[in-house]
C-alpha cells in the first residue's frame, strides 16, 4: 500500500446523466424536473452545424431563467478538433449565469486537451471575476483517450468525472460494432458447442475506474443505445456499478429510473454492510483483526468495502 493515500471524489451523486440537445428548448424544464443527478445540455454531437449558434444562446438563457434546483448543471462543449469549441466557453462563461456548474469535454485524446480547456475557463472567470469555479467531465472516447488516460485523470485540479463515449470509442477502436454498449454478438466465447457472451467494454472501463480512483476522479459509464432494452441497460449498469463506476448516462428519460435503482445501495445491502462495521467492531474491541459474518471472513478490507456502501448511500439521501 503506497503512503500517499488515494484522493477523494467529489462528494456528489452521480447516478444518472441526463443528456438532451441544446437545440430543443421544450426539454430544458422537464430535464430539471427530472430524477437524474446530473443534467447535460449538448452543444455537440445532437445540435446539427448550423443549429450550434442558437444552442449555445438557449442554454445560456436557461442557465438564468430555469430552476434547476438541486441537479448539477453541466454543459457538452464541442471536440477541440472543431472550429465551435473556444466559442461555447466563451460565450457560455461570460454570458452565462454561475449555476452552470461543469464543461464536458468531448473525445479527450490527452492531459494537454484538458490543459486547453482549463487555461480558457481560468482566464474568462478571472477577467469576469466570476466567484464559482467550474468542474470538468472528460469522455474517453477514442484510442488515443484510453491509451492517456492515467495522464488524463492527472491533468487538472478541476476534474471531476470521466465517462466512457461506446460509440466513438469503438470507431476510433476499429470495433466491428455499431452497438452503442451492452453485449455484442460475435463477441462470444464457446464450450461445448454452447455461446458465452462476454463484454467487449470491460477491460476499458476497468481502466478508467483504476485512473479515476488514483486521482479521485468520479468513474462513469457512458450510453446504452437500445433504449427500448431495460434489461440490457440493467444488466451493463450493474457490471459497471461491480466494477466501481458511480453511474451512468441515460439518452432516453425512461433510462433515468433504470441507473437511479442500479446505483443507489438497496437497503439489504447498506444494512449488511452496517452489520459487518459493526462485527468488526466486536472483533477490535477483543483484539482480534478479523471475525466470521454469516459463514464468511471478515477483515480490514472488508471494512473499507462496507465503508464505501454506506458513504454512498448517505451521500444519496443527503
Amino acid at each position: 500500500m503506497s503512503f500517499r493515500v488515494q484522493p477523494t471524489p467529489a462528494a456528489r451523486p452521480n447516478r444518472c446523466q441526463l443528456f438532451g440537445p441544446g437545440s430543443n428548448t421544450k426539454l430544458f424544464a422537464k430535464m430539471a424536473a427530472s430524477a437524474a443527478d446530473v443534467i447535460n445540455l449538448d452543444l455537440e454531437d445532437s445540435v446539427a452545424p448550423n443549429d450550434k449558434p442558437q444552442a449555445r444562446r438557449n442554454i445560456i438563457q436557461a442557465s438564468h431563467e430555469i430552476d434547476w434546483n438541486t441537479k448539477y448543471l453541466s454543459v457538452r462543449i464541442n471536440g477541440l478538433d472543431t472550429p465551435y469549441w473556444y466559442r461555447d466557453i466563451v460565450e457560455l462563461l461570460e454570458e452565462g449565469s454561475e449555476r452552470i456548474d461543469q464543461i464536458m469535454i468531448p473525445k479527450v485524446g490527452c492531459a494537454a486537451d484538458v490543459y486547453a480547456v482549463d487555461a480558457l475557463i481560468t482566464a474568462i472567470e478571472t477577467a469576469k471575476g466570476r466567484t464559482k469555479k467550474v468542474s470538468l467531465e472528460v469522455i474517453i472516447e477514442s484510442a488515443a483517450g484510453i491509451a492517456h488516460v492515467e495522464e488524463i485523470a492527472a491533468s487538472s485540479p478541476r476534474l471531476q468525472a470521466m465517462s466512457l463515449g461506446a460509440a466513438d470509442f469503438a470507431a476510433s477502436m476499429g470495433m466491428q460494432t455499431t452497438g452503442i454498449g451492452g453485449t455484442q454478438e460475435n463477441y462470444y466465447m464457446l464450450r461445448e458447442g454452447a455461446k458465452y457472451w462476454s463484454d467487449p467494454w470491460h477491460w476499458a472501463q476497468t481502466a478508467i475506474v483504476a485512473a479515476c480512483r488514483t486521482h479521485g476522479i468520479l468513474p462513469v459509464d457512458g450510453p446504452f443505445g437500445d433504449f427500448s432494452d431495460d434489461e440490457g441497460f440493467r444488466a451493463q449498469a450493474l457490471r459497471s456499478a461491480t466494477l466501481g463506476m458511480v453511474g451512468k448516462w441515460a439518452i432516453h428519460p425512461k433510462q433515468i429510473a433504470l441507473a437511479n435503482e442500479v446505483f443507489t445501495p438497496s437497503d439489504a445491502a447498506v444494512l449488511e454492510a452496517r452489520e459487518i462495521l459493526a462485527a468488526m467492531e466486536d472483533a477490535k474491541a477483543r483484539g482480534e483483526g478479523a471475525t466470521v459474518y454469516k459463514g464468511r471472513l471478515v477483515d480490514i478490507a472488508s471494512i473499507k468495502q462496507a465503508e464505501v456502501i454506506v458513504r454512498q448511500s448517505e451521500m444519496i439521501k443527503g
